[in-house]
Parts: structure tokens; sequence; C-alpha cells
């Protein structure tokens, strides 16, 4: 994690850093959607947003979760159940999936924060595998055909969905929305209080704070920000399949967020950009991609164990020092 080892002087040279990433990645993605595919870059901000919901609770609090995908997928499934059968408007049903996903974050975070380290990671994973078999059976989800042919209809009755970059700039402005939710709770004294917890549970159980509470209303948070990022990429691709609730998709995102680079705003954003493209180039290769991202995985441990953006920051700290 980039900031673990951080003076207050290069924190500010961080902060200032990605500030500048941020500013350049806005205006980028204002001009995107001109030059390449809108569904592709609306694919990346999903997951990009669902990487920085799970990286609030591993790279700030200190909690390694494989249950996530209950989130992302079930917040899915709510939206895509509410736009299709109720008849809802797209705005209440991502906000139905956002709700929906922090009830579930609130049912597991009660059960999880009992226990630590990879006791805590199993319990979510088996929480999120009862949930899965829950979706295979339950009416509402079809089962294996998932539901499918959801229409997007109009934002507040106001911005057609149906055309492309209509829906590109709603996507950009709930990815903008979810990126600043994360970056004002991790810039808060209640973030700073989840730092001192992943540093150092027991000093900050000495100093008087409620663990357990801080420790489930991260989780919470995480969950409704990663259901956020489900139900919108159910309005965008018009569906919500298994896929998006199998224990698969927790491992992707712990896999985006550990090669952008954990504890960082910007490194779980370049992980999911770097897995989404290379997911797509190798859908029409031939070669597996599981494979593919498998290697990377090593090589990021070996080679980069800070991340993408915690091996920049850490370059940028020690020029600055010379």
């Amino acid at each position: 994690m980039a900031d673990l080892t951080a003076t207050p002087t290069e924190a500010k040279s961080i902060a200032r850093l990605e500030w500048l990433l941020v500013a350049i990645g806005i205006v980028g993605l204002l001009a995107a959607p001109f030059f390449l595919y809108p569904i592709f870059l609306m694919q990346i901000m999903c997951f990009a947003l669902f990487a920085c919901a799970f990286n609030l609770l591993l790279g700030y609090t200190g909690l390694l979760s494989f249950g996530h995908a209950a989130f992302f997928g079930g917040a899915a499934y709510f939206c895509a159940h509410a736009v299709k059968v109720w008849g809802w408007p797209p705005e209440a049903g991502i906000l139905l999936g956002t709700a929906g996903a922090a009830v579930l974050g609130l049912v597991m975070g009660f059960f999880a924060i009992r226990r630590q380290g990879i006791y805590f990671a199993m319990i979510t994973l088996a929480l999120a595998q009862m949930f899965f078999f829950f979706c295979v059976q339950a009416p509402f989800t079809r089962g294996e055909d998932g539901i499918q042919g959801v229409p997007r209809g109009s934002l507040f009755g106001l911005i057609d969905l149906s055309r492309p970059l209509g829906i590109y700039y709603v996507v950009l402005g709930i990815f903008l929305i979810g990126v600043f939710a994360i970056w004002r709770i991790v810039n808060s004294p209640f973030g700073m209080i989840l730092r001192s917890i992943r540093e150092n549970e027991n000093r900050a159980i000495s100093l008087g704070y409620s663990i357990a509470n801080y420790k489930l209303a991260a989780f919470v948070m995480s969950a409704a920000l990663a259901g956020l990022a489900g139900a919108t990429k159910a309005i965008v691709f018009q569906f919500a399949t298994l896929t998006d609730v199998t224990w698969q998709m927790s491992g992707e995102v712990i896999l985006m967020t550990l090669l952008g680079g954990i504890g960082t705003m910007v490194g779980p954003m370049v992980g999911a950009a770097f897995i989404v493209t290379l997911q797509n180039t190798l859908a029409t290769s031939g070669f597996p991609v599981t494979i593919a991202t498998g290697v990377i995985f090593m090589a990021c441990v070996l080679l980069f164990r800070r991340g993408i953006v915690g091996e920049i920051y850490a370059r940028f700290l020690g020029g600055s020092k010379s």
C-alpha cells in the first residue's frame, strides 16, 4: 500500500499526483466516447467503481472479503427485476439495487466481523456462496437464464438511455459520484479511524474505539458502493446473470485491486481497466483468459508488490527524495 510508510510530506506529494491523475482521467473520459466504443468504456467504469468499493474495505480497513460478488451481482438482480418486471424507472432500480446490497452487507458483515484474517475471508466466501445458491433457486432470478432484456428507459424522464452518448455520460456521472463518496469517506475522521484499525487494531481498541461498529460500517459502505456498480452494470448491459454472483467475480475484483495497488484511490481503477481490456482483447483470440490473468497476477506479486500505481508512487517519492 502506497500510504503505509508515507511521511506527511510524501502524503502531500501523493495527493498532488493523485489529483493530477484524476484531472487527466476526467478529461480523458469526457472525450473518450468519441474515439472508443462507449459500451466498453462503461464496462470499465462499472468494474472500476466495484474495485474502488472493494478497496475501501481491503486497502483502508484491512479486511479481505471473498464475498463481494454477492453485493455486485445481487444489486444487478434487484435492479433488473424492478425495472423489467415492476416497471420502475432506471434511477429507482439503481437505488433499489444499492439499498439491497447495503442490506446484504449489513447481514453478512454482522456475522463476518466477529472473526479476523483468513476466518473473516472464509466466512464472507461461505455467505456469498449461500447467496449464489439462493440466486440459482429463486424464481425471480430465472436461474441460469438470468434476467434479460432489461429496458434502459429514460433517466428522470429527461435523458434517453437508449442513446449511446446519453447513457455513457449518465454512467460517467454515477462513477464520479461513487468515487467521490469513497474519497470523502477515506479522507474524513471516520476514514482515519479505519486506517488506524488497519495499522494496529489493538491500539485502536485501547483508544476507546468500538472496532466492531467501525468495521461493520465500512463493510456496509463498501457493499452499497459495490451494489451501485452492479446495478449500473445491469442497466448498461440490460441483463443480470449468475456470472455476477459467482466466487470467480469476487476473485476478479481482488485481482483488479491488487494489480492496480491497494490503499490508493487510482490503483483499483487502473487495475480494473487493465483486466477488462485484457478480457475483451483475448475474448476473440482463442487464448484462455484465466491463464493470462493468472500469469499477470503472478508477475504482479513477484515484480510489482505494491501494484502498478503503488510502484509509480514509490518511484515518484524516491525521485523526490534524491
